[in-house]
């Protein structure tokens, strides 16, 4: 654009942008590894980068349509408590992650042609997209749940091969941190995304996830790992109850298609798990 206010007024968003992170940046909150010189270079471009496409027309316009006020309020209040533990840098790329994961589900969303909500996020717990229509059927809610980890896991890839072509430690950590997120969501219990897409193929697998997860209760005691239990015990009891006719009556070879999938890309983040480490 070459009028004169769009411009200043683009100026002005990104002097707001920079202040924003400013703040973020505490001092006392460092990441736990430093950047090299390399990496700070790295990161700088990206960041122009970024500005650059920002200032694109067209992808302003879909994230406008994708995104809310209270999305960006949320990004930003994850961000902000996430480094006061890891430092701004490595807080701003985990939430940029997990938000691709979030716009997997957005974009899946709107090819089935079901209504959603602006992604959400919380800190030290993660984001959720609102779903404002039920699924045709099992074979739509398993797509809708696998575009989650599948954007999620091929940004992670990338994250952790920009990492190994750099030699970037903080891009390594990010990508290993994400594979984790991905796989976790992957654990067959509902409402995680593997217990909606397992629904899909069997239901035995329901009975292995909450095994999974009650051991990983014990070992960890995680607060948020019971909330994820309990929830998904009150879904499946209220699935058992009250079943949709025709909803899980799909042809074998579409569950085996969603099974296979899934197992694919479990096992691409377990073998991913390890490298560069």
């Amino acid at each position: 654009m070459t009028d004169s206010s769009e411009t200043e007024r683009r100026s002005a968003e990104i002097e707001n942008l920079r202040a924003v992170y400013q703040d973020l940046q505490r001092p006392g909150a460092r990441p736990t590894t430093r950047p090299s010189h390399g990496g700070r270079t790295a990161a700088g471009f990206a960041g122009a980068g970024l500005l650059f496409l920002l200032g694109k027309a067209k992808l302003l316009g879909f994230l406008a349509g994708a995104l809310k006020f209270k999305t960006l309020a949320t990004m930003l209040l994850s961000i902000g408590a996430y480094a006061i533990e890891w430092g701004w840098l490595f807080a701003a790329g985990f939430v940029l992650l997990i938000f691709v994961h979030e716009m997997g589900h957005v974009v899946a969303m709107r090819i089935e042609g079901i209504p959603a909500g602006a992604p959400m996020f919380i800190p030290f717990v993660g984001a959720f997209v609102a779903m404002h229509g039920r699924p045709r059927d099992a074979a739509v809610e398993a797509r809708v749940a696998m575009a989650g980890p599948l954007a999620g896991s091929l940004a992670a890839w990338a994250v952790l091969g920009a990492g190994l072509a750099l030699e970037q430690r903080l891009l390594l950590a990010l990508g290993h941190t994400a594979i984790l997120i991905n796989l976790f969501n992957l654990v067959p219990v509902p409402p995680l995304d593997g217990g909606r897409i397992a629904g899909a193929f069997t239901r035995a697998y329901w009975v292995a996830g909450y095994a999974i997860g009650v051991i990983a209760l014990l070992l960890t005691r995680s607060p948020l790992l019971l909330i994820v239990l309990v929830v998904g015990l009150w879904t499946l009891v209220q699935r058992w109850r009250n079943p949709v006719p025709g909803y899980d009556a799909l042809p074998s070879r579409q569950r085996a298609l969603i099974a296979s999938a899934y197992a694919g890309l479990v096992a691409g983040l377990v073998a991913t798990l390890s490298v560069g480490s």
